[in-house]
């Protein structure tokens, strides 16, 4: 069974931030809630983690693995971001965004894409998310908690949060509980890794991001 942390929405209590920090460390992987969906997640750094993430998840090793960082000047040391991307990220982070960026070295093989070398980074708007970013000190690796079925389905989706724990219990090491209800729209993905900035998918926040003349992918 899953080891359950219940911490402060808004002011997540330290002490309960330092266990999961170590545990993170020490190769867990957790459920926890951001400020799109509930994801599960990991410490970017520890590939026996990541690889548990991608079983879990039911990916192969050529998709990539969204992670969280903690600023844009995070993100700058996992991508490399030229003068268009940092403009537009700069308007729209903290916030419900992914962004497809050339990765940097730093970024394990294991979490980008191997052909395009590119990663899907967050630099979320959530008080939980944020605090644990600082206390680990590295990114964290955020894919929604959606898992498909044996037929591809995703039954975990729009269930409450009681399900959603019980569904996923047997197969994470920590469930973090901020007392809310889980969300559920997606976060919006930017493409930099073009010559054009692109939306590629539309989700939450998008119409910010489109005054920005991002055209949409058709």
């Amino acid at each position: 069974m899953a080891i359950i942390y219940t911490v402060h929405p808004d002011t997540p209590q330290i002490r309960r931030i330092e266990k999961i920090k170590n545990d993170l460390q020490d190769g867990a992987v957790m459920l926890y809630p951001t400020d799109t969906v509930y994801a599960i997640g990991c410490n970017l750094n520890v590939k026996s983690a990541v690889e548990r993430v991608r079983r879990l998840k039911q990916l192969s090793n050529d998709k990539p693995l969204t992670f969280l960082c903690s600023s844009l000047s995070n993100i700058a040391q996992y991508a490399r971001v030229n003068d268009t991307a940092y403009r537009i990220m700069k308007r729209l982070i903290p916030g419900p965004y992914t962004f497809l960026l050339p990765a940097t070295k730093l970024v394990p093989r294991i979490v980008m894409s191997p052909k395009r070398k590119t990663s899907g980074i967050r630099v979320p708007e959530h008080p939980v998310c944020q605090t644990l970013l600082q206390a680990l000190g590295n990114p964290i690796i955020s894919t929604s908690a959606h898992l498909p079925d044996e037929d591809g389905e995703t039954p975990t989706v729009g269930l409450e949060k009681a399900k959603l724990f019980d569904a996923l219990d047997g197969l994470v090491d920590i469930i973090v509980d901020n007392g809310l209800e889980p969300g559920f729209q997606v976060s919006t993905i930017l493409d930099f890794t073009g010559s054009e900035p692109v939306i590629v998918r539309q989700g939450l926040g998008w119409e910010a991001a489109k005054t920005w003349a991002l055209p949409v992918s058709q």
